[in-house]
């Protein structure tokens, strides 16, 4: 694996486990049409005139770092910041513009805003999700009542999933999709949805996913996620990594930051 070594996150003696991600020097760049009207240059132009032109809007800047197994690592920053972003690139779903990411196993990725088939029951949607993560039917079965069971959805599960709401369709997707072991998790706000108690659930389901050697990156706004489920975390903003750490020293930069 490659990556930069002169700004480590732990001294070597402290890594938790063996390096699994390496971000190095990656900067992403959206180009953006803009279109609109603008008041004319002179008298002698419309009062409004069209206009088309292209921005660059630059989403990640030089950020770098190693994550490593047994590590879950909480990302913050305001919105717009380039968390969701440098999630995408790592799971290769967004192309860096220079630099580059490595990983020992191929990152999956957990959003709230993952596609579901509305017409089809939970069910249904079990097996689905179970198959496009690679499970055979037989290992589906074995695990399906433990899916249903966590998500407290058992006498919906027969349901169409248009009927049910976004938190319960959230419940379903973090069952899936951490139903199987992973090597790299990325949950990206996830936990945000949920009563506190399954919140509490898959805080604990993230920390065994932990335990058993994998890693997990958590992007969230609730600091108190990240702080119960987190043994570090990193600082994005404005598409800049401005810390990187143990959890608390992190949270408490940004949380004394001036807004």
């Amino acid at each position: 694996m490659a990556g930069t070594t002169d700004q480590p996150a732990h001294d070597a003696a402290d890594a938790p486990g063996r390096p699994v991600v390496a971000v190095d020097d990656l900067h992403v760049d959206y180009r953006v049409l803009a279109t609109g009207r603008r008041a004319g240059a002179d008298s002698g132009t419309k009062i409004f005139e069209r206009r088309r032109e292209i921005h660059v809007v630059h989403a990640l800047k030089g950020v770098t770092f190693v994550a490593h197994a047994n590590e879950s690592i909480g990302v913050v920053g305001s919105n717009g910041s380039g968390k969701s972003t440098l999630m995408r690139a790592i799971t290769g779903l967004t192309p860096a513009t220079k630099g580059a990411v490595y990983a020992s196993s191929r990152p999956n990725l957990l959003g709230v805003g993952a596609a579901l088939l509305p017409e089809l029951s939970g069910e249904r949607n079990i097996y689905l999700g179970g198959l496009a993560l690679g499970l055979k039917r037989g290992e589906i079965d074995d695990m399906f009542d433990d899916i249903v069971e966590f998500t407290g959805l058992k006498e919906f599960i027969h349901l169409p999933m248009r009927t049910y709401s976004s938190g319960m369709s959230a419940r379903l997707k973090f069952a899936i999709a951490t139903a199987t072991r992973h090597d790299i998790l990325i949950v990206d706000e996830a936990l945000s949805v949920g009563d506190r108690a399954f919140q509490k659930k898959s805080e604990a389901r993230i920390r065994e996913i932990r335990e058993s050697a994998g890693t997990v990156f958590l992007v969230s706004h609730q600091m108190q996620s990240i702080r119960d489920t987190c043994n570090r975390a990193i600082w994005i903003e404005k598409g800049e990594l401005l810390a990187d750490g143990p959890t608390e020293d992190v949270l408490a930069a940004y949380e004394n930051r001036k807004v």
